[in-house]
């Protein structure tokens, strides 16, 4: 056992050393910091992980390994039970106290509970993932809000915490001895495929990169833009997406730089549209939060509909339509570049989210869980409150969802979000030479083009279907 005071923080989606409440606190004790992170079996083996996020994952492990290296340390990765091995740990260091920061989901919670009580050292737990944690944000009666536009509201009269700076200077890293845990595996050592994706720079200064040059020019184009359906968007320089999802779902960057980077270019904003595209991008970060503390209040969202009502749709039993809607072969272009997209890069913009979402389950009729399992498995930023939001709110079953009767028009919506086709030409190669007019309805053109199938279903029929299996709901 080591004889100096050690304590562990425990890294989890919280992948950088900068703005970590967990850190900053234990760099406060008089000992040294020993960084550990575990891999825990119940999230490996969830049908819900798969390779994309995961190669993301490790790649970030791999970053903050090497910031740590930088500091006279190194990562210590754990496999097993986190109750297990930091118990392990715990007694084979002789740490005085574990700091880690919350997560909301019901496992995470469920998981943290028994580890606070288990373990014989006292744990210190912070808010660190959001700007206003679950209880912060409440009704006059005490009660969480369920409505996204009075939670803003009141989201916007609290006072956000600053970023923590200054600690990283005093803080003390524990020269981590070798027989000390585990390298970082790679994709095969923990039994997956490998992922064939190509990543933009992960880690966090990657993510900070991304950040700065945001901030710098298109947060005041992302207003008018963020609709813009862009094939690659790290690349494309007139994408108004921040691409900062998936540095936000490892915690490689932290909702308080991002929140007050974004203040920043609204007091450096000198048009009146400048400003408003700035509030628009800061309403997604409080959207963010609202399905965080909607998972937290109403657990059940994670397996069934917010409005348990909506349980009893009966979904169609079209596993050949899953298929297609999953290997982008619709007949749909518009999906199918969307759903092609997610399958190469792991990504989509949220406005082919939502595309893709209305046409799954109001198109296809297809249970909303179905499509929200699979964004998990493929994306690179799947977050278990977002996605789950943003899938019933296509479905018609959540919190502020869209009226059941407002069902998404795939030929519509690709005209106005990709006027030029260039999206589609590029995701559906197959449809390259297709002129502008046939591009989103290529069953119009004189010929089907070789190699693509005609659509699955006829929208207008398929959208009468799915009012009357709603409206039995309603009646």
């Amino acid at each position: 056992m080591n004889q100096s005071k050690i304590v562990i923080v425990w890294f989890r989606r919280d992948l950088r050393l900068s703005d970590h409440l967990a850190l900053e606190a234990a760099s406060q004790q008089p000992a040294e910091i020993l960084p550990v992170f575990c891999l825990d079996p119940a999230l490996l083996e969830s049908e819900r992980t798969q390779s994309p996020r995961l190669a993301f994952m490790l790649q970030g492990l791999a970053s903050l390994d090497h910031s740590l290296r930088q500091r006279g340390s190194r990562l210590v990765i754990l496999r097993g039970k986190p109750k297990k091995v930091l118990a392990e740990l715990i007694e084979r260091v002789g740490a005085s106290a574990l700091f880690f920061n919350a997560d909301y989901t019901p496992y995470a919670r469920h998981r943290d509970e028994t580890i606070v009580k288990a373990l014989p050292i006292p744990v210190h737990r912070f808010d660190d993932a959001l700007l206003h944690a679950p209880g912060e944000v409440l009704k006059a009666n005490g009660e969480p809000y369920v409505v996204f536009t009075p939670f803003k509201r009141q989201w916007l009269t609290l006072t956000r915490r600053i970023i923590a700076e200054d600690y990283l200077e005093k803080a003390r890293f524990y020269a981590v001895p070798e027989d000390i845990g585990q390298p970082i595996p790679t994709l095969a050592e923990l039994n997956f495929r490998s992922a064939s994706i190509e990543f933009p720079p992960v880690g966090e200064q990657a993510a900070q990169q991304r950040l700065q040059d945001f901030m710098q020019q298109n947060i005041y184009l992302y207003g008018e833009s963020r609709n813009r359906l862009v094939a690659e968007p790290w690349r494309d320089t007139r994408s108004a997406s921040s691409y900062l999802s998936p540095y936000f779902r490892f915690g490689m960057i932290s909702p308080r730089q991002v929140y007050w980077a974004a203040r920043d270019a609204y007091t450096r904003a000198t048009q009146k549209s400048a400003k408003a595209s700035v509030e628009a991008f800061v309403n997604e970060l409080i959207w963010r939060e609202f399905y965080m503390h909607i998972m937290y209040f109403y657990p059940h969202v994670t397996t069934r509909s917010f409005r348990t009502e909506y349980d009893d749709i009966e979904w169609a039993d079209d596993p050949n339509g899953l298929q297609a809607w999953k290997d982008g072969i619709t007949g749909y272009p518009i999906i199918d570049a969307a759903m092609r997209q997610l399958k190469a890069i792991g990504w989509m913009p949220n406005r082919a989210r939502m595309i893709v979402a209305s046409f799954l389950t109001k198109d296809l009729l297809i249970d909303w869980r179905e499509g929200e399992k699979h964004f998990m498995q493929c994306l690179i930023d799947g977050d278990p409150a977002a996605n789950n939001g943003g899938w019933q709110w296509a479905a018609g079953t959540g919190t502020d969802a869209q009226p059941y009767f407002r069902i998404f028009n795939p030929v519509s919506q690709s005209k106005k979000f990709d006027p030029e086709g260039e999206y589609i030409r590029f995701w559906v190669p197959e449809l390259a030479d297709l002129p502008l007019k046939f591009i989103h309805e290529p069953w119009k053109a004189p010929t089907l083009p070789k190699d693509y199938p005609p659509p699955i279903v006829d929208h207008q029929k398929a959208r009468q279907r799915t009012l009357e299996a709603y409206k039995a709901i309603k009646s």
